[in-house]
């Protein structure tokens, strides 16, 4: 197979199991399972896989206790809060918006480096983009209409969003480059798995059907572990740059797979704001003569402490 078409290939399926991670979250509240139960469901069962991978690659789970302390501070905003809130967000709130909200990632990472004095890069192209992502953000909820969708469940899909930039600027500040970034993403979806543990007491009784335990088995199995894994793969053959663009693509498997499967209403106003606030991530990643290599910012799923791949991962802000 060609070159292009490979990672054209690769590409189109990382976008699609990240992507379908909203699809599957909705699929498993559904038919039974509480946001808590999806959560830690899907840690554990994307840490397993990660582990296997891992192994396969001869990487060992770090031994420094101050790389663990780290881990676990990642793993909480990273993963165990973000997770949990998509899960609370999606029980009112269509897979689709969720989708598109996930992508205002980097619009957050970007304001909290600049409230912060930690991003010196405030071109004015970025600034409009800020701007122009949180206006499409604003064009979706239409808090000025009576059938608007400025619950607070919309405003926990925004914290997923938000939880992931404080995440990836923790990470930035204290994980560094090493070699063994699949065993260091494993062991923080590890740390993450205990986090989600906490919340057992309030994920009540179980109730899922055949279609739940499917929908959280994949979730977990491809929309986390694999996924990684296709990321890493994609950032060492073909570049961040060209991962990168798997981001943009996230919002629109997330609308199309709820619209088509799951008949959700995509109206005229959500697809203006789903383009509204994607052209603005497109400006805030525009690069300027001040920076020859801007900042990525932005979402991660699993995590890593390679320097690489989080960069990637900050820029995509996958699920």
């Amino acid at each position: 197979m060609p070159r292009h078409l490979s990672s054209s290939l690769r590409m189109a399926t990382l976008a699609l199991l990240w992507g379908s991670g909203f699809f599957w979250i909705k699929l498993a509240l559904n038919h039974g399972l509480s946001p808590a139960q999806i959560t830690i469901t899907r840690c554990a069962l994307g840490t397993l896989v990660l582990l296997a991978l891992a192994r396969r690659a001869g990487q060992r789970l770090p031994r420094n206790r101050s790389i663990w302390g780290h881990l676990a501070i990642a793993a909480l905003f990273c993963n165990a809060i973000p997770f949990a809130l998509f899960g609370i967000g999606e029980q009112t709130v269509d897979s689709g918006i969720a989708g598109v909200l996930n992508a205002t990632t980097p619009l957050w990472s970007l304001l909290i480096g600049a409230l912060l004095g930690t991003d010196r890069n405030l071109h004015p192209l970025r600034l409009t983009g800020l701007a122009l992502g949180f206006a499409g953000t604003l064009l979706i909820f239409a808090p000025w209409h009576r059938s608007g969708l400025l619950t607070w469940s919309a405003l926990s899909l925004l914290g997923a969003a938000a939880s992931y930039a404080v995440a990836f600027a923790y990470m930035a500040r204290k994980l560094t480059a090493n070699k063994a970034p699949m065993a260091t993403s494993a062991a923080q979806l590890l740390a993450a798995t205990a986090w989600t543990t906490l919340a057992l007491p309030t994920a009540g009784p179980l109730h899922p059907d055949a279609t739940a335990l499917l929908a959280v088995t994949v979730l977990g199995t491809l929309g986390t572990g694999v996924t990684f894994y296709l990321n890493y793969r994609l950032i060492a053959d073909e570049g961040p740059t060209s991962a990168a663009t798997v981001g943009y693509l996230l919002p629109v498997v997330s609308v199309a797979l709820g619209a088509l499967v799951l008949g959700e209403h995509v109206g005229l106003r959500v697809i203006a704001g789903m383009a509204v606030v994607l052209t603005g991530v497109a400006l805030t990643r525009t690069p300027t003569p001040t920076c020859r290599h801007p900042r990525s910012d932005g979402r991660g799923r699993a995590g890593t402490s390679n320097a690489r791949i989080r960069t990637d991962q900050e820029k995509t802000a996958p699920l």
